[in-house]
């Protein structure tokens, strides 16, 4: 077996636990938020551009994300098995999981292609206005290309955070996110000389940015963790490996599939009652997000240090990271929650052309809707804190069917029945949304401590 250079050591008791988990943490939610603000800047450039077109790619960036995220399973599943690999000294079987992971993230990239780029007649028979779903179509007709370097990127991302290496993540998507937001912003508006593209420029401007992120990421990969030979004899198949990534990993494009399915189908929901209201959800939700990304941060941390903790037979240490992650990420939700009741006018307006004549009933709607996310806020952390743990000492099947309850079995029927049967619109909507993150953080959080009760040695198995 070859061995892997050597991690920084275990850090243990309650105060090492947090320095670890922080460590790790940091730069991982600013690899995020940053990535996050490629995003937002996007929403922000078309809110003051158009509303239309504002609207346009809230209903794009549904379809998007549920593309995105029900392949990025196989990503996912690099992680902690990579990282228990690692932690083991194997450094072999890092690079098998990785490369099978590459294989199975491109094929199944090729697939959502189709499906990105024939989007405009989908959003269509979906009952989408007219000109919103012209706009949404337009965008993925360019963007949808940039589902191949992203997807790779993700595998990437996992395998260097497994070996510890978040700094580079870190960088490379804060100079992505800044290209972004000069490209953007000159191609949306047609600014120094270049035609104004709107939406499409925008569209040029997010494939350009994911392309040159995820060159960057595989280029520090090769050139400075060369003994991982990533790209030696990548054409060879190693079913083994890849059966291991695609057992750990479906489950996990499944859950995301259901979570992200959720807003998603809020997002169609709320379009049925207009324009103005799929605005201010697509606002609303941006804020939200910028907080989630906060709590993906801190479960990626988690699903490799229980990775670790699980390579090491180490079981009171994993118990005691998850203490120490989840009064990390309540913590940051109640301060979340008090900026959006304190503050809901200033954030939103942040998003909004301020001559825009719908201006006032977009924030109107916004406030009520950022209110809610308020609500919600403590539990989205929970659940994703929760499925993070879980990754770490690969469990992923029951987690999916408890998504999958919660999500599509609780919130999206509750969000139609108060929406539309009871006429709440998009606020009964919402309150579906709250009420399957309360399901899923807490049958997640008893999934997790029902497994950690057990000896390491059964919970993989």
């Amino acid at each position: 077996m070859t061995q892997a250079p050597a991690l920084s050591p275990a850090l243990t008791g309650w105060s090492g636990h947090a320095r670890g988990l922080l460590g790790l943490a940091v730069p991982l939610i600013g690899s995020n938020l940053a990535g996050f603000a490629i995003h937002l800047t996007d929403t922000v450039l078309l809110g003051w551009y158009d509303v239309t077109a504002l609207a346009g790619i809230v209903l794009a960036s549904s379809l998007w994300y549920i593309m995105m995220l029900m392949g990025s399973g196989f990503a996912g599943a690099v992680m902690p098995l990579a990282a228990k690999a690692s932690e083991e000294g194997d450094i072999r079987e890092v690079r098998r999981i990785t490369r099978m992971g590459l294989w199975l993230s491109l094929a199944y990239a090729v697939f959502a292609l189709v499906v990105l780029l024939g989007s405009g007649h989908l959003f269509a028979a979906m009952g989408q206005e007219a000109e919103v779903a012209d706009q949404a179509g337009r965008y993925l007709g360019i963007a949808g290309w940039g589902i191949i370097p992203t997807i790779v990127g993700m595998v990437l991302r996992s395998f260097l955070t497994s070996l510890e290496r978040t700094a580079v993540l870190l960088w490379a998507t804060i100079g992505s996110a800044m290209l972004n937001a000069v490209w953007g912003y000159a191609l949306i508006f047609g600014a120094w000389g270049l035609p104004e593209m709107g939406i499409e420029g925008a569209a040029w401007a997010a494939l350009a940015t994911q392309t040159l992120s995820t060159l960057l990421l595989l280029g520090y990969a090769l050139l400075r963790l060369p003994e991982y030979e990533l790209l030696a004899r990548f054409w060879r198949p190693d079913w083994a490996a890849m059966g291991r990534v695609f057992r750990l990993g479906w489950p996990i494009g499944g859950q995301l599939l259901a979570e992200v399915g959720l807003f998603a189908g809020s997002a169609i929901m709320v379009g049925w009652v207009g324009e103005v209201p799929l605005a201010a959800h697509g606002v609303a939700l941006q804020l939200a997000s910028a907080t989630f990304n906060v709590h993906l941060g801190l479960s990626q941390a988690v699903t490799v240090r229980t990775g670790q903790a699980l390579g090491r037979g180490d079981h009171e240490g994993m118990r005691q990271g998850a203490v120490v992650a989840i009064v990390l990420s309540a913590s940051l939700a109640i301060l979340a929650s008090a900026l959006f009741l304190l503050y809901p006018e200033q954030l939103l307006s942040l998003f909004v052309d301020p001559a825009d004549p719908k201006r006032p009933e977009v924030l109107a709607v916004g406030v009520t809707l950022l209110g809610l996310a308020a609500i919600f806020q403590i539990f989205d952390g929970a659940q994703v804190l929760a499925i993070g743990l879980l990754r770490g000492i690969q469990d992923t099947t029951v987690p999916m069917i408890f998504a999958a309850l919660s999500y599509w079995g609780l919130g999206i029927p509750i969000g139609y029945l108060l929406g539309f049967v009871l006429g709440w619109h998009e606020v009964g909507v919402w309150i579906g949304l709250v009420a399957s993150l309360v399901c899923a953080s807490v049958l997640l959080m008893a999934r997790f401590w029902r497994r950690a009760s057990r000896p390491l040695t059964g919970l993989h198995a």
